[in-house]
């Protein structure tokens, strides 16, 4: 593991590192904040993914979640959002394809399928690789992220439900099999059998049978890809007549941005802690 930087926060460790992922096939960079209380003891472990054209940056520098990382005793581990690198495929002129857009699906279709593996990166790679370097209590985990990330953290605890203890998300892509700017996507990295797309959409995920106990949603009304994109109403209706319980709040005003995110960080950081106890 390569130190890229590493800072005191709030009494904690803010790091940001790479490593050579196998699953990936090039150098991946996370940032791992590590509060006081893991000196002593292990502490449980949240992970949180970001979105469209984000890397692990966006949250770390934006995000404000670790004066309540600290205060609450929570493990927050942030990976990059793609793999990079000369040698990976890309659409420079597209922003919702290639690099900054994996969507955490591994991909099928060449020329994607050898770099663009991100859900066994996530769900499997990384967790078994920083477990070996931080205190870390694996055995309470929760996930949650924004937009494409929050797509990624539904789909992942859908899919996981063994290991995830909680899950939440802002504005997230909850059908992107049917969503303007990522059904294009799916289709490049998984190809023209949109039966393979349904095990990376929340939404089909739950109409196939999947659980998960409960989810927080956190998504503003002012939000510029709310209707065509994002859409957390139609996720409401897929639980209906199931176990799973869903808390969507939509808030006035409140857009797309990390001003929305830090808003309302803090619940997300209680709605875990409280799930982890």
């Amino acid at each position: 593991m390569n130190i890229i930087s590493q800072t005191t926060a709030f009494g904690g460790m803010q790091g940001v590192f790479t490593h050579e992922s196998d699953a990936c096939k090039c150098d991946m960079t996370f940032a791992v904040f590590v509060p006081p209380k893991a000196i002593k003891e292990p502490c449980p472990v949240v992970w949180y993914l970001s979105g469209l054209t984000c890397t692990h940056a966006n949250v770390v520098e934006k995000g404000e979640y670790r004066r309540m990382a600290a205060e609450l005793g929570l493990i927050i581990v942030c990976p990059d959002t793609s793999p990079r690198g000369n040698d990976v495929p890309d659409e420079l002129t597209n922003w919702q394809m290639g690099k900054g857009a994996g969507f955490y699906l591994d991909a099928t279709e060449e020329p994607w399928s050898e770099h663009y593996q991100m859900y066994t990166y996530i769900a499997e790679e990384l967790p078994a690789y920083v477990s070996q370097h931080f205190r870390m209590d694996m055995t309470r985990q929760g996930i949650f992220g924004h937009s494409m990330g929050g797509h990624g953290a539904m789909t992942i605890a859908l899919k996981n439900p063994d290991r995830f203890k909680s899950c939440s998300a802002f504005a997230p892509i909850v059908e992107p099999c049917t969503a303007d700017w990522s059904a294009p996507a799916f289709e490049k990295y998984l190809g023209r059998d949109r039966a393979s797309w349904r095990k990376y959409d929340a939404c089909a995920l739950v109409s196939d049978g999947a659980r998960f106990p409960e989810f927080l949603i956190d998504q503003g009304k002012a939000d510029g890809f709310l209707e065509n994109g994002l859409r957390p109403w139609l996720f409401e209706d897929a639980v209906k007549n199931t176990d799973i319980k869903v808390t969507l709040r939509m808030h006035e005003r409140y857009d797309h941005s990390y001003y929305f995110i830090s808003t309302f960080m803090d619940d997300h950081m209680r709605w875990h802690a409280e799930r982890l106890a």
